[in-house]
Parts: structure tokens; C-alpha cells; sequence
């Protein structure tokens, strides 16, 4: 199953204030919302949490990059 990792690495560490700030939150706590209400998870894995959905066609409509090994994203044809 497609996957990447979730790691925060300075979500507001370019907000000069306190409501930029808020606001960059809320984007993202938004963004969240919409992925699970499509069918995207949250799965711990020792590296992290890895943020996975069962079609490949919709984790790919959002734009995201498989962390997969290759072999993994190969589709197997009959």
C-alpha cells in the first residue's frame, strides 16, 4: 500500500505572529479532516507515522510520492 511519512519540520516556522500562526494550523488541521473523510490512515510504524489510503489513483490525486520500495509499487499484471 502507498505511503509516506509524516514529519513535522517547521509548519509555522515561517509565521511572524501568533494568528499566522493559528491560521497555518487550521490549514492543515483542514487538509486532515478532508484526507480522512476520503479514506486516507494514520499507521505508527517504528520511522514514524506513515499516512497511507488504499487506491492508488487518490493518493495520487493529492500529489503525494510513495515511500514504497520499488519493488512494492510495481502492479503485478495476470
Amino acid at each position: 500500500m502507498a505511503y509516506f511519512t509524516w514529519r513535522e519540520a517547521g509548519l509555522t516556522s515561517d509565521c511572524a505572529s501568533l494568528d499566522s500562526m493559528a491560521a497555518r494550523f487550521e490549514e492543515a488541521a483542514a487538509l486532515m479532516r478532508r484526507m480522512a473523510a476520503e479514506g486516507f490512515q494514520l499507521e505508527p510504524t517504528a520511522d514514524g507515522s506513515h499516512i497511507t489510503h488504499p487506491d492508488p489513483a487518490v493518493f495520487e490525486a493529492y500529489g503525494f510520492v510513495s515511500e514504497e520500495s520499488p519493488e512494492r509499487q510495481l502492479t503485478m499484471l495476470p
